[in-house]
């Protein structure tokens, strides 16, 4: 059903929530003859994602090189008109996430619309991601949103007319919904309810492979489920005092109890606590490998980011690393790491980490920061922007604010500005007046790849110790370990053995010195 949003100033009566006219309205009609609302261009961006977008922003295979996990992906996509329908949506917590026909609800303050129609854009994208159809979308204009119902009564209303003319089956909240707003949200609309919280999880539990990655996701789940339990009816009670209803039942069960929805609670607390066993249990592997780099002093380059902005092209592009790409938000999940060296041949690594998104869960950022301390780790941080997006700034500030939350992060920041064969020169220009060090490229077209690698070489830390000296001929080891993590300035093979000039770290010099 086509859908029109209205992000014209609304009535007094509106901003309270009371009136179904003004900002953000979504006009249905009531009648078979009535005649669908015009599309306005906020409704022709949503509903145009398809083909056609796909076609415009997904890299093909030359640039991404051989994509070895997305014939696993595509295998995993959800069926196309499998039914989601709960008969009693009081069931949703008890049962994993499977959207389908989704409607969607958005708030803005005032002077905010324009951010409130990208965040919406991106909430429609979270949902395709996730397997859903976007059917329709409500936005209204509020100071705050409300506590009762976060859109207020007459939207609220609004909203359930709207959901029962599409047929869809579930609304998504664009913000996190407190327990009650979500449960009087759902007694209204008459369908499941969840939030921008609950969709970002899902995704991430669709898309984690590692053990590690999966432990972490079900952590954040559990985290954010653990206060939204609620009991219904006498099915959930498992206690009773007296003589219930008359019924006689009390004899025998008198006593404390212990009801269903404590025990729910005590397991998913019990379950968490071992998940955050495990996953400490992950991170001595982790940490070793990070240990065994810097001891052979091997330095390191992370590429973050916004989700979708181009990261892992990137990375294939600079070390040919086959990994997933897809036009889609968080496709990868899992940190990847590869090696690669200077024209100079100094060895390095690189990293690609999770994707970013603004308002990221809180119970992501604590469940990925043993993921998240390859950044705070790392000699170089590659910011990966996609430029061309509509808001790349927020980008910017989304990205950096989770790093900001990193204990002593201090890492110099490169900000690379991809997809530029899709964006303005003016959006690229403003961009680069704002960042201080910032390279222009296209992972699809290869454009500035290699002044993105000449930077990186010249920004990397270099060896502090010079040394000039011969090395015999029968220590070849130390010759290939200068050459693997040290810079060569002169080589000369001599009689007596190899005259070297080279910058290494001071471990290395003194064994050339002990040794020449």
């Amino acid at each position: 059903m086509p859908i029109a949003f209205h992000p014209e100033p609304a009535s007094d009566a509106d901003v309270d929530g009371t009136s179904a006219e003004g900002t953000g309205a979504v006009e249905h009609s009531s009648s078979a003859d009535r005649p669908a609302p015009a599309r306005d261009p906020l409704t022709a961006r949503i509903l145009a994602r398809g083909d056609a977008s796909l076609a415009a922003a997904t890299y093909g295979s030359e640039a991404d090189g051989e994509q070895y996990d997305l014939a696993d992906r595509q295998a995993l996509r959800r069926v196309a008109g499998l039914s989601t329908e709960l008969e009693d949506v009081t069931e949703v917590e008890y049962r994993q996430l499977r959207l389908e026909r989704v409607v969607l609800a958005g708030l803005f303050t005032s002077g905010n619309a324009e951010q409130a129609e990208t965040s919406l854009l991106e909430l429609a994208a979270l949902a395709e991601t996730a397997g859903s159809e976007v059917l329709d979308g409500v936005l209204q204009r509020r100071a705050h949103p409300d506590p009762a119902t976060f859109l207020g009564k007459g939207k609220a209303a609004e909203l359930a007319e709207m959901v029962a003319a599409s047929g869809a089956d579930t609304v998504i909240a664009d913000g996190e919904l407190a327990p009650g707003q979500r449960r009087a949200l759902e007694d209204i609309v008459k369908v499941k309810v969840i939030d921008r919280t609950a969709l970002i999880l899902d995704i991430f539990a669709q898309h984690a492979k590692s053990r590690e990655g999966k432990a972490q996701v079900e952590l954040a789940q559990l985290e954010y489920l653990l206060p939204r339990l609620r009991g219904w009816g006498e099915s959930m009670s498992r206690q009773a005092g007296g003589q219930v209803g008359g019924a006689g039942a009390g004899m025998g069960s008198r006593g404390p109890g212990e009801t269903k929805i404590e025990l729910d609670r005590r397991r998913i607390r019990d379950r968490m606590a071992k998940l955050r066993r495990e996953i400490s249990a992950m991170a001595p592997g982790r940490d070793a490998q990070r240990a065994d780099r810097k001891r052979h002093k091997i330095p390191a380059v992370a590429i973050a980011g916004y989700t979708n902005a181009g990261k892992s092209s990137v990375l294939n592009r600079l070390t040919g690393a086959g990994v997933l790409v897809e036009n889609a938000l968080f496709a990868t999940l899992d940190p990847t790491v590869r090696r690669s060296s200077t024209p100079d041949g100094r060895e390095f690594t690189y990293a690609d980490t999770v994707g970013f998104v603004r308002h990221l869960p809180t119970q992501l950022v604590e469940a990925f920061r043993s993921t998240l301390e390859e950044v705070g780790d790392s000699d170089l941080l590659l910011h990966v922007v996609d430029v061309s997006h509509p808001d790349p700034e927020g980008q910017i500030t989304a990205v950096r604010t989770v790093l900001g939350e990193l204990e002593g992060f201090d890492v110099p920041e490169i900000v690379v500005l991809n997809k530029a064969d899709l964006a303005e020169p003016e959006t690229i220009a403003r961009i680069r007046s704002q960042v201080e060090e910032s390279v222009v490229v296209s992972a699809r077209t290869g454009l500035g790849l290699q002044e993105l690698r000449d930077l990186i070489a010249e920004r990397l830390p270099r060896p502090a110790v010079e040394v000039d000296l011969v090395v015999p001929y029968s220590r070849g080891d130390l010759i290939s370990r200068v050459h693997t993590t040290g810079e060569v300035l002169a080589e000369e093979h001599l009689m007596e053995g190899t005259h070297l000039r080279a910058r290494v770290d001071e471990a290395l010099a003194a064994e050339l010195r002990s040794a020449s």
